[in-house]
């Protein structure tokens, strides 16, 4: 069930009455305002601002949600390809102008090469498991011009633990990475499967770029654990 696209389509139809409720496997209940999805280029936090204004090229805007990014760029004369696995959030983009959209799952999506791949807004939390993160990067590097560069920004969600007095963290006693997430969302009468979702710290990025023969620049850090990096062949 299509949740979040069907909370865009609402809002891009004026249907606005009530955001998508989120709930999380850290025991965390909130909400995402929609309005926020639809925000301008001026509203955009620090990190959005310099990931786009490094853009070049032919854009892959990936995972782009209702299109904010995409739209700004295609604004300022680039040719950029907006893809999203909801068929909501492609119908949304569609009704906001955006020429190129490309309802698909990223791994089915081939054949094509760009300049830049743009992954915001944790772009990357759709690899869902740090296991998957190798067959990711090997698929998106099909999709690379030579000179390409990939844009993806995220957080290191360690801040969300317990402290201890040495300044460490009490992480659960799981095998499994402490950035993954499982969340459920939830809008009117629907509610979306559990899907999982990475959050990804600076150097584990780093490492798992490496080892797919990828250079890794850390550009910016934000103000809370969140940062933007810079991906190359």
């Amino acid at each position: 069930m299509d949740v979040f696209g069907a909370a865009l389509l609402d809002y891009q139809k004026g249907k606005y009455t009530e955001d998508i409720a989120t709930y999380s496997s850290l025991d965390e209940h909130d909400t995402m305002p929609l309005p926020y999805l639809f925000r301008a280029y001026k509203d955009m936090p620090p990190i959005e601002h310099q990931a786009l204004q490094l853009c070049i090229g032919n854009i892959l805007d990936i995972g782009c949600g209702a299109g904010s990014h995409s739209l700004h760029l295609q604004q300022k004369g680039f040719t950029v390809t907006a893809l999203d696995y909801s068929k909501g959030a492609i119908e949304t983009c569609q009704l906001r102008g955006i020429k190129n959209c490309i309802h698909s799952d990223i791994y089915d999506f081939k054949d094509e090469k760009f300049d830049t791949l743009l992954l915001l807004m944790n772009g990357i939390g759709v690899v869902g498991k740090l296991q998957q993160l190798d067959r990711f990067f090997k698929h998106l590097k099909t999709l690379l011009t030579p000179n390409g560069q990939i844009l993806l920004d995220s957080s290191d969600i360690i801040y969300m633990f317990d402290e201890d007095e040495d300044g460490g963290r009490w992480l659960p006693a799981t095998t499994n990475y402490y950035g993954e997430v499982t969340f459920t969302l939830a809008y009117k009468s629907k509610k979306s499967k559990p899907f999982s979702w990475l959050y990804i710290d600076p150097n584990t990025l780093k490492n798992a770029a490496n080892a797919n023969q990828l250079n890794c620049e850390i550009v910016r850090k934000g103000e809370h654990f969140d940062y933007l990096a810079r991906l190359t062949l």
